[in-house]
C-alpha cells in the first residue's frame, strides 16, 4: 500500500513540474515573444559600443607596446656585454727600467694612472725620445685594437687623397651631415665608415703603414713586441673597410706605434724612431733617428682643429676638468674584444716652450673607457706643470729643425 502512494507522489510530482519545464524551453526558442522579452535578450548579445570598442584598442594596443618593450629589454639583458678583466690592477710598474727616464715626467704618469689597469708612454715629439714609459710590459706588448683613434690616420689619408677638408660635409643617411672638425672631436663612426669605403682598403692600408702602423716603432728597444695590420679587408658580414676605419676592427697597436704617429702630427711630419735610453750615458749621447718625412705638414691644420675640438668640447673633454693652462690637442677611442674593454688616448700639448706627446692605453671592464684615459692625461699634464714641466728651462726645441739627427 505504501509502494502504491509512493507511485502516486511521484506521478503527481512530474505532472507538476512539465507545464514549467515547457515554458522554460518556450523561452529560449520563441521568436515571437514579447517585445520587452527580445529586447533584453539582444541586450545582452550585442557588441560593445564605439566608445568601449575604441577604449579596448587603445588597451589592446597600449599591451602590445608595453610587452615589446619588454621583449626589447629582456632581448638587451640577454646579450649584456660581459668582461672577464679588472680595470684595476696593483703594482702595474714593477720591472720597470727607469734610469734614463725624465722623473718628473715618470712621476706624473705614476701618479695619474694610479691602480688603473693600463699604461702610460710620454714621448719627446721632436726626437722620438720616451720620456717615460709606466707599465712597460704592457707598453711593449703586441697591442690591442685602437678603436677609435685609427681616425687619425684614416683623416690624414683622406687629407692627403683630397677627399676631404676640415671643412667638407659629408652624408651620414637622411639630412645628416658632418665635417671633418666636427666628426674628430666626437669621434662619428658614420663619418669615418663613409671615408674608408670611399678610400678603399688599399689606400687605407697603404697611409696606415706610411704612418708606422705595422711595424715596430722603436729603436733597438728590448722587449718590443710588433702590432698588426693586415694584408686584405676584414669580411663585409664584419664590417668591411668601413668598420676598419671607425673602431679599428682587424687592426693591432701598440701604443708605441700611436706615439710615433701622434709625434709626427706633432713636430710637422718627421717619423721618428722612438728610443728609450735606460742609463745616464745613454741620455748623455741620445741621438733622434729619423725613420721617415711624411708630407703632411700642409694637412696639420686641417686635422689639428678637430683634435683641439676633442678636448675643447668633444669625447676627450673630461681632460679639462684637471688642466687647462696650456693647449692640449687629441683623439680618444673605446672599444672592446672578447671580454676586455679598452681605452685610448693620444694627445700632445701645444706650448710655447715645446710640445710633449702622451699615450694613456687602459685595458678592463666597465670603467675602462676612452674618457677615462683623457681624464688619466689630465692628471699627468697637470701634474708636469705643478712641477715646472712647462717651463723654459726645461723645455724641448720647438721643432724638429733645430734637432740634430742620424739615419739608421
Amino acid at each position: 500500500m505504501s509502494t502504491v502512494k509512493s507511485l502516486l507522489r511521484l506521478l503527481l510530482a512530474v505532472s507538476t513540474c512539465l507545464p514549467l519545464a515547457g515554458m522554460s524551453w518556450g523561452v529560449d526558442i520563441n521568436t515571437n515573444a514579447h517585445p520587452s522579452t527580445k529586447s533584453k535578450t539582444s541586450t545582452r548579445k550585442i557588441s560593445e559600443t564605439q566608445r568601449t570598442r575604441r577604449r579596448m584598442h587603445h588597451l589592446a594596443r597600449s599591451r602590445s607596446a608595453n610587452l615589446t618593450r619588454a621583449s626589447v629589454t629582456t632581448r638587451r639583458h640577454r646579450y649584456y656585454e660581459r668582461f672577464h678583466m679588472s680595470s684595476f690592477a696593483e703594482g702595474i710598474a714593477a720591472g720597470d727600467i727607469t734610469t734614463g727616464e725624465d722623473p718628473v715626467v715618470r712621476q706624473a704618469a705614476i701618479d695619474a694612472l694610479g691602480n688603473m689597469n693600463g699604461t702610460v708612454v710620454a714621448i719627446e715629439p721632436t726626437s722620438g725620445r720616451v720620456l717615460a714609459m709606466v707599465n712597460q710590459k704592457l707598453a711593449l706588448s703586441s697591442g690591442a685594437q685602437p678603436c677609435s683613434t685609427i681616425k687619425l690616420s684614416v683623416a690624414l689619408a683622406a687629407l692627403s687623397e683630397g677627399l676631404v677638408s676640415k671643412e667638407t660635409e659629408v652624408a651620414l643617411g637622411g639630412r645628416s651631415h658632418m665635417n671633418l672638425t666636427t666628426a674628430i672631436a666626437h669621434s662619428n663612426n658614420a663619418y669615418f665608415e663613409a671615408l674608408g669605403r670611399k678610400l678603399g682598403f688599399e689606400k687605407v692600408a697603404y697611409y696606415a703603414h706610411q704612418y708606422g702602423l705595422g711595424e715596430l716603432a722603436g729603436y733597438d728597444i728590448p722587449g718590443e713586441q710588433l702590432g698588426n695590420y693586415p694584408d686584405e679587408a676584414i669580411p663585409e658580414k664584419l664590417g668591411g673597410v668601413g668598420k676598419m676605419c671607425s673602431f679599428g676592427e682587424g687592426v693591432s697597436m701598440t701604443p708605441l706605434q700611436l706615439g710615433a704617429m701622434v709625434s709626427a702630427i706633432a713636430n710637422g711630419g718627421t717619423l721618428y724612431y722612438l728610443q728609450h735610453p735606460t742609463t745616464a750615458e745613454e741620455v748623455a749621447s741620445f741621438q733622434p733617428r729619423i725613420k721617415r718625412q711624411l708630407d703632411i705638414a700642409p694637412l696639420i691644420p686641417e686635422l689639428s682643429d678637430g683634435m683641439a675640438g676633442a678636448v675643447q668640447y668633444g669625447t676627450a673633454r673630461s681632460l679639462r676638468l684637471n688642466f687647462n693652462e696650456e693647449e692640449i690637442l687629441g683623439k680618444t677611442g673605446t672599444c672592446s674584444h672578447a671580454g676586455t674593454r679598452f681605452g685610448w688616448f693620444a694627445s700632445y700639448a701645444n706650448t710655447s716652450v715645446g710640445r710633449v706627446v702622451v699615450v694613456v692605453f687602459l685595458e678592463g671592464g666597465r670603467p675602462t673607457f676612452g674618457p677615462k684615459a683623457a681624464e688619466i692625461a689630465g692628471h699627468m699634464y697637470r701634474n708636469m706643470y705643478d712641477h715646472n714641466f712647462f717651463i723654459a728651462a726645461h723645455g724641448f726645441p720647438a721643432n724638429s729643425a733645430a734637432v740634430n739627427t742620424v739615419n739608421p
